[in-house]
């Protein structure tokens, strides 16, 4: 499916928040994905997958979350520490929460988007805050699916006020999310009742989709894209 691509501007209350959109090249309203980026910044490889998920069927949005901090937000995989400081200088209260905000009204007001069917994900930074959206704007979601997101206690807290289907992907090996954590996790869902999937790969690291990494784990990336893209489709478009 020939997929069109578009640099945008998202006006946040914070100024004005640049990202990349794609979708099908067609004339169809279109379930709508949020693809929030990793802490490397928007890369070649995040657009990559916008692209993917795009083929499936959706217009797909990828905002520049590091946009406060001017041109320089992309980082090689090998510049680990500049980027976990550029990710550590975020704010996670309300800036953060307004820049989702922003994103998913911009997406609800374009008219070849439907409006009732929008869809969230991440990976590592943008998995976390995937986590985030569910527990802060799920009136205004369909469904959200988080890869590898380090969930703050505030969110796991606030996980009493998700209502929409969700599905998390973490790897067994993640140096950053110990599978205690992932256990609080689950337990917390469990116990509120939520209606949720937890999809744990026992060999998988941290960073296991992203094939430019040295963690790239191909099965069990593999296997989390068919799981994403049918979790996706039975929520968005059926």
């Amino acid at each position: 499916m020939p997929v069109e691509r578009a640099e945008v501007t998202v006006t946040t209350p914070d100024g004005k928040m640049s990202a990349f959109l794609c979708k099908p090249a067609v004339s169809d309203r279109l379930p709508a994905v949020l693809l929030l980026m990793e802490g490397f910044g928007l890369t070649g490889h995040i657009r990559d997958v916008a692209v993917r998920i795009a083929e499936e069927g959706y217009l797909v949005m990828t905002p520049n979350l590091y946009y406060r901090e001017g041109n320089d937000t992309v980082f090689g995989y090998d510049r680990v520490e500049a980027a976990m400081a550029t990710m550590y200088r975020l704010d996670f209260g309300e800036p953060i929460e307004r820049d989702l905000k922003a994103a998913i009204a911009f997406l609800k007001a374009r008219p070849d988007v439907d409006p009732e069917r929008i869809g969230v994900t991440g990976f590592c930074l943008g998995g976390g805050l995937t986590f985030l959206a569910a527990c802060r704007f799920s009136s205004d979601i369909t469904a959200a699916a988080p890869f590898y997101g380090m969930v703050l206690d505030e969110w796991l807290d606030a996980a009493k006020d998700i209502t929409v289907p969700m599905m998390l992907f973490f790897g067994g090996r993640d140096p950053f999310i110990g599978r205690d954590r992932i256990e609080q996790i689950e337990t917390r869902l469990q116990t509120l009742g939520k209606a949720y999937t937890l999809k744990l790969y026992p060999e998988a690291n941290h960073g296991f989709f992203c094939h430019e990494r040295e963690s790239y784990h191909p099965v069990a990336a593999t296997d989390a894209w068919q799981e994403l893209t049918c979790f996706f489709r039975s929520n968005l478009q059926e």
